[in-house]
């Protein structure tokens, strides 16, 4: 059973991030499942009931070309409808209409990468949370530590212009002295 379903990363790089959600497309979710994507979209329109927005939407003329921008290379060929996006929760509504044994194998694994990816952005967040709060205990670490510095200045640098010179001190011209001396 687990030979059927694809690689996790397989199913990873054909998440896109469109309109704030993380989505798979039609073209993608057909090959996955091992059906064409004129039948899938047709399942889809037959049961459209099972699909609101935020589970399944059509993307427009200009998400369509700056997705294929950003694929380089298209896969999908010439097609004469725009692709539909799924959501996570659009994904797992198509298991109740695809009852195929793979489809019900990739919906399992396609679950799977959801969760894995909804975990690191909940690892991410909170470890930007604590490199936050580092950062704000720094500064106030360093406020304190240039406050000690500073202190400090002020007790060695009076010290130093109080103090008398230390000497002899000669009362004769520099240039004289000199010269008697040698």
């Amino acid at each position: 059973m687990e030979s059927l379903a694809p690689k996790e990363e397989l199913i990873a790089d054909k998440i896109y991030k469109i309109r704030g959600y993380k989505v798979l497309l039609d073209v993608d979710l057909a090959g996955l499942y091992g059906v064409e994507t004129k039948a899938l979209k047709q399942q889809v329109r037959r049961n459209i009931e099972r699909f609101p927005k935020d589970f399944m939407f059509e993307l427009t003329k200009e998400e369509y070309l700056n997705l294929r921008s950003q694929i380089v290379t298209s896969s999908w060929g010439g097609q004469r409808y725009l692709p539909m996006a799924f959501t996570e929760q659009g994904v797992a509504m198509l298991s109740g209409i695809l009852r195929s044994q793979i489809a019900v194998q990739v919906n399992i694994q396609i679950m799977r990468v959801f969760v894995k990816m909804r975990n690191l952005i909940t690892r991410y967040e909170e470890l930007l949370e604590k490199v936050e709060a580092l950062e704000a205990t720094a500064l106030d670490q360093n406020e304190h530590i240039i406050k000690i510095y500073e202190v400090i200045k002020e007790l060695i640098e009076p010290a130093y212009k109080n103090r008398k010179p230390i000497g002899y001190r000669i009362k004769e011209r520099r240039e004289r002295y000199i010269a008697k001396n040698r």
